[in-house]
């Protein structure tokens, strides 16, 4: 479902990463690398959030590059911040998000939403939430619609140990049947997760 191919960005003079590939099924992924590494750049360039240098990122069988929207429709991100618009509610992101999914937002996403603990602060926009509650909301929006791969940085960042067990579950479910790709330093959150672990040493050389 997830596939990329001798991937590499430069800034300036410095080479973040190149020759970068691999490929993915069902189930979760975790990247666990060290820090500066380039594993958010990474994820980001996965995510169609700017281009590589060179390569290409395939979302089930999509071109991202060369079939841009239809890629981007079957992809679900959450990045380190989760800031989209400062004045926007978590209610106005979710029902945006599932807009452009062409979906909507259900009692089955309130109900994952309500597990997070985000009920009282739906209606609050995002310059009034926490980290943690910004990450919540972004997490509850990637379980919206028919996604094939979902990409997260740090997703247990700014999350307590109940919002944790939470994510574990929403990951294991939506690994049955889509790629979950998400950077961590946490092998304990990892592992509950059921996720394979790889690092840039394995994207190199393509296993």
């Amino acid at each position: 479902m997830l596939r990329f191919e001798n991937l590499c960005k430069r800034y300036d003079e410095r080479v973040i990463f190149q020759g970068l590939r691999y490929s993915a099924g069902t189930g979760c992924v975790a990247l666990n690398d060290e820090t500066g590494s380039g594993k958010s750049t990474l994820l980001g360039i996965l995510a169609g959030e700017f281009e590589p240098d060179q390569g290409e990122v395939w979302i089930d069988g999509h071109s991202l590059r060369g079939a841009t929207l239809e890629a981007k429709a079957l992809l679900a991100y959450v990045p380190d911040d989760c800031m989209p618009y400062s004045q926007q509610t978590g209610r106005e992101y979710l029902e945006q998000v599932a807009s452009n999914r062409e979906t909507a937002v259900n009692s089955q996403t309130f109900d994952l939403a309500d597990r997070f603990g985000l009920t009282p602060h739906l209606g609050k926009r995002f310059e009034q939430m926490s980290f943690g509650t910004r990450k919540k909301i972004f997490l509850t929006a990637a379980a919206l619609g028919e996604v094939k791969v979902v990409i997260a940085d740090e997703p247990g960042a700014g999350l307590d140990a109940p919002a944790r067990a939470v994510l574990i579950d929403l990951f294991k479910v939506l690994g049955k049947d889509r790629t979950v790709l998400f950077s961590s330093y946490d092998e304990e959150f990892t592992q509950a997760c059921g996720a394979k672990m790889i690092s840039f040493a394995e994207l190199v050389d393509g296993n």
